[in-house]
Formats: structure tokens, C-alpha cells, sequence
């Protein structure tokens, strides 16, 4: 089984194969990769996109109206496509990605306008979309006005689902008790009503931090709150980048073991729920 990256910045610098699918009819995916660290992040899901033993066909697409801090606008329009570049296209799933941007206001991202005509567009171009971490958020104060606060300490570490639905497909082969695992990194949290909007449905939470995964039927939507991409490495960088930046941080929670080693099983898991999630698109395309 193969992911073919069509575009992004590996391909271009030869450091992701481009191998024939084996599949005559490989799912679709868009990825709109919100993170600065491009090149991390398309090796993170292509990564966990090839573990799920699936033939996948992806396409990196970058907002058109963001401003840029770190690569040249020029080099990620040369190696990315644009809504307006594959608006008339339609795709199995799309996959938005974070963005470190959840201390502003929604509104108050320069892409915010776009975000919305993306998720709009979805709506009839898209099977289903995977909103992740702030995306996650994004999605659910877009679409069913529910809003964010931030937390007094950055919720950082790998939580486990204390409550899952078992009859929810995404939760196949995964269980409550500490196998559902992700990991966190934000600053805010979601302010859920006491009831949720009827189309929202609660996957996982966890008892500490909250939802971990929600799905929307009627959106067309799954949303994840952490970073199930991640590589084993990534929250230890985070921290130390942060202390030597002396900014307030505290250790990963759940994220060493005893012998201060990274317990990485969470790699089971991420891998486990992108199986479940294209699966449930492939079902979809099919029919079933």
C-alpha cells in the first residue's frame, strides 16, 4: 500500500516517493497545512497516513490570504495548490491541520474569511473533514458557535480517553482505560454548552482536559482536539524550546516514563484512528 504526496515541499526535494498507488482508486486527501514548520508536518501525516496499510493520494493546499513569517510566500505557492486551484475538484477527505494561532481571537487570523469558504466548500466537495487542535476548535466556534477560553497552565503531555463510545467506527480496536492517547499542546479549551448542539457527538474525552475526539454527522466532520500526527520527539522539543525562550512551561505530562525515557505508544493509537478514519471514508465511497 502507498501515499503519494502530488505536491509539497518533500516531493519537490525528492524526500518523499511519489510511487504508484496500487489501488486503481485510492482515496482523495486534502491536507491544508496550517503549521509554520512545513516540511515536519507533511512528513508527520504522510508518515501516519502510510501506517494505516491504505493506498492514499494526497494534495497539500496552503490558505492563499495568510501572511507569511518564515518561507517565502513564493516557495509554498510553487509547491501548493489553492482553493481556487482545486475548487472544482472533489476529494474523499480533508485533513486541517493546527496553526499556532489560538491565543488571537478567530477572527483575528488573517485567513479566518478563507478558513470559512474552505470549510463551506467541504460541504459539497469533501466526504468528510478532520479538524485537528486548533483547527478542531476553529471548526466547532465556525460551525456551531461553540467558543474557546484559555487555560491558567498549557495543556501539554499524551491524555488517554477516560470515556469512549464503542459503537462510534473511529473507536475501532481502540478502548477506554489508556489506550486512546494523544498528544496535547494548547493554551485553550473548548466552553461546551451542557447540552451539545444535536448534530455533535461526543467520541472521547478525557476527565481532565475534556473532549478528545467529536464527530458531526450532518457537518460532514470529525473533530480532534490534539495532535495524533506528532512524532515521538516533538513535545520535548516544544519544551525545550520554550525554556530557553524562558517562557512559562511546564513537562509533558504522561509523555516519560520511570526512567525518564519517552513512552511513545501513542503511535499505536494515531495510527489505529487514521485507519478508522479512512475506512469510514472508504465505506462512504462505496456506498455502504
Amino acid at each position: 500500500m502507498t501515499v503519494t504526496a502530488n505536491n509539497g515541499l518533500l516531493t519537490s526535494e525528492q524526500q518523499w516517493s511519489q510511487s504508484q498507488s496500487q489501488d486503481a482508486h485510492p482515496l482523495r486527501l486534502l491536507v491544508l497545512n496550517l503549521m509554520p514548520t512545513k516540511q515536519t508536518t507533511e512528513r508527520q501525516f504522510l508518515t501516519n497516513l502510510a501506517a494505516t496499510n491504505l493506498d492514499v493520494d494526497v494534495t497539500f493546499m496552503y490558505p492563499e490570504t495568510h501572511v507569511f513569517k518564515g518561507l517565502p510566500r513564493a516557495t509554498v505557492a510553487e509547491n501548493y495548490v489553492t482553493l481556487a486551484q482545486i475548487e472544482t475538484q472533489f476529494f474523499d477527505g480533508l485533513i486541517i491541520t493546527g496553526a499556532p494561532v489560538e491565543k488571537l481571537p478567530f477572527e483575528a487570523v488573517d485567513y479566518w474569511d478563507e478558513f470559512g469558504s474552505i470549510v463551506d466548500w467541504a460541504q459539497t466537495h469533501v466526504t468528510q473533514t478532520l479538524f485537528e487542535c486548533w483547527a478542531a476548535q476553529a471548526g466547532l466556534y465556525y460551525q456551531f458557535n461553540i467558543h474557546k477560553q484559555t487555560v491558567a497552565n498549557k495543556i501539554f503531555g499524551i491524555y488517554a480517553a477516560d470515556t469512549v463510545d464503542h459503537h462510534s467506527p473511529l473507536i475501532s480496536g481502540l478502548s477506554a482505560g489508556g489506550l486512546l492517547k494523544m498528544p496535547q499542546s494548547r493554551h485553550t479549551e473548548l466552553v461546551l454548552p451542557i447540552t451539545l448542539p444535536n448534530d455533535l457527538h461526543m467520541v472521547a474525552a478525557n476527565d481532565e482536559i475534556g473532549p478528545l475526539v467529536l464527530t458531526a454527522a450532518k457537518a460532514h466532520a470529525v473533530y480532534v482536539t490534539g495532535h495524533p500526527e506528532y512524532d515521538t520527539d516533538t513535545l520535548a522539543n516544544e519544551y525545550t524550546r520554550d525554556v530557553q525562550r524562558q517562557l512559562p512551561i511546564q513537562r509533558p505530562k504522561h509523555y516519560f516514563n520511570e526512567l525518564q525515557q519517552i513512552d511513545d505508544s501513542w503511535h499505536v493509537t494515531s495510527h489505529q484512528l487514521y485507519a478508522n478514519w479512512l475506512r469510514t471514508l472508504q465505506l462512504m465511497k462505496v456506498g455502504y
